[in-house]
């Protein structure tokens, strides 16, 4: 075709047996394909409304640039997404290679939403799908350390002795002043709290059972287990993240290494075996504020505390309590791990995955805690 007008692009629409033709002419380049641009949509619409198969015929255009491309793809893709059929008939080589390019690169803005009803259930429906998408990951993960630490315990030599020492210190021993120092005062609390109710019964002496269970039972480890799981379950998930994001796990894999046993089977042994230890010692400083409260403001005696002590707790209300640390332990460890390494490459995907490690992590704690407790309801533990 001659340049000019003759050149200008233009569309023709025909119609017969339900199937909408548009037939594109002239130049199709970014200087002119504005002037097309409402016929385009007009047409668009119009095979949505009328359920009509629509098709792009492109044999009479002369030159096809990006600009030209991506309209033509944005028609026929608006109106498969609009859950019609469209197809393209007649492009040459070249022109068809450079709408597969385009189709590549479109994105569509996302369809106009109904009432805050619809949004609030499309909402729903997103978080939901997602929260499976990871709880099928974490699955994954689980299983995939589960076969690692199982590796271990028949080639024991594979230990990596070095970091699990560094990382039971950084858990472990530099956890115990807060954790002390929270267990302590939820003894002195449970203890003010439980005194201020038996004391309408004459029955202030049953504060001592009600700290001892209440601690031993319950608050020793899952107030533990959520410290660890804000402190060292997001440790995990930023220093691993922070790795991943400057590819140091990619070049560790290159090496022939698996970030697996270099990076979490320390982290998960190092709480295994910390989480229980700190929760001994979170229960005997609980115990100790219940102690304080008692001679303090109770009027009883220590030794009547330590007695009273003796009556009320058995051995299986210690190990009721020290069983569910392990299982906390593995639970935050595996979280914080996992969350490390889902970070895809950025500063913002580092906190927004370490924030998500906390929550989840503190999550499945509590849920496994209630689990535990209905467990041990019909088991009469």
């Amino acid at each position: 075709m001659a340049g000019g007008e003759t050149d200008a692009p233009r569309v023709e629409q025909r119609q017969a047996h339900g199937v909408t033709t548009l037939a594109l002419a002239g130049a199709w380049e970014s200087s002119r394909v504005a002037a097309v641009d409402p016929a385009m949509r007009a047409a668009e619409a119009a095979a949505l409304k009328s359920v009509a198969t629509l098709v792009i015929d492109l044999k009479d255009i002369s030159r096809l640039d990006t600009a030209g491309a991506w309209l033509v793809e944005r028609t026929r893709a608006g109106v498969s997404a609009g859950g019609g059929a469209a197809r393209l008939d007649n492009a040459q080589a070249p022109q068809r290679a450079l709408l597969d390019v385009v189709a590549g690169h479109t994105r569509l803005a996302p369809a106009r939403r109904g009432g805050g009803l619809a949004r609030f259930v499309a909402r729903v429906g997103e978080a939901t799908i997602g929260l499976g998408a990871e709880a099928r990951d974490l699955v994954n993960f689980l299983g995939a350390a589960m076969i690692m630490l199982g590796r271990l315990a028949t080639r024991p030599w594979r230990l990596r002795a070095t970091p699990l020492v560094f990382h039971l210190e950084t858990v472990g021993l530099s956890a115990m002043p807060i954790v002390g120092l929270i267990a302590f005062l939820i003894g002195i609390v449970l203890a003010y709290q439980g005194s201020d109710q038996l004391a309408r019964f004459g029955a202030e002496i049953f504060t001592v059972n009600l700290v001892a269970v209440g601690v031993l039972r319950e608050m020793g480890v899952l107030l533990t287990a959520i410290l660890l799981a804000g402190r060292t379950g997001s440790a995990f998930a930023a220093e691993i993240g922070t790795m991943n994001a400057n590819e140091e796990i990619a070049a560790m894999q290159t090496m022939g290494l698996d970030p697996l046993e270099v990076l979490v089977q320390p982290r998960v042994l190092a709480l295994v075996i910390a989480l229980p230890l700190l929760t001994f010692f979170a229960d005997i400083m609980g115990l100790a504020g219940g102690a304080l409260t008692a001679v303090l403001v109770l009027d009883i005696t220590l030794s009547q505390y330590i007695r009273q002590l003796h009556d009320a707790v058995t051995v299986t209300t210690f190990w009721v309590g020290m069983i569910k640390a392990p299982v906390f332990a593995l639970v935050i460890a595996l979280v914080g791990c996992f969350e490390g390494l889902a970070v895809t490459g950025s500063a913002e995907s580092v906190g927004r995955h370490t924030t998500r490690a906390v929550v989840v992590a503190i999550f499945l704690v509590i849920v496994l805690d209630a689990g535990f407790s209905v467990l041990f309801s019909i088991l009469g533990i």
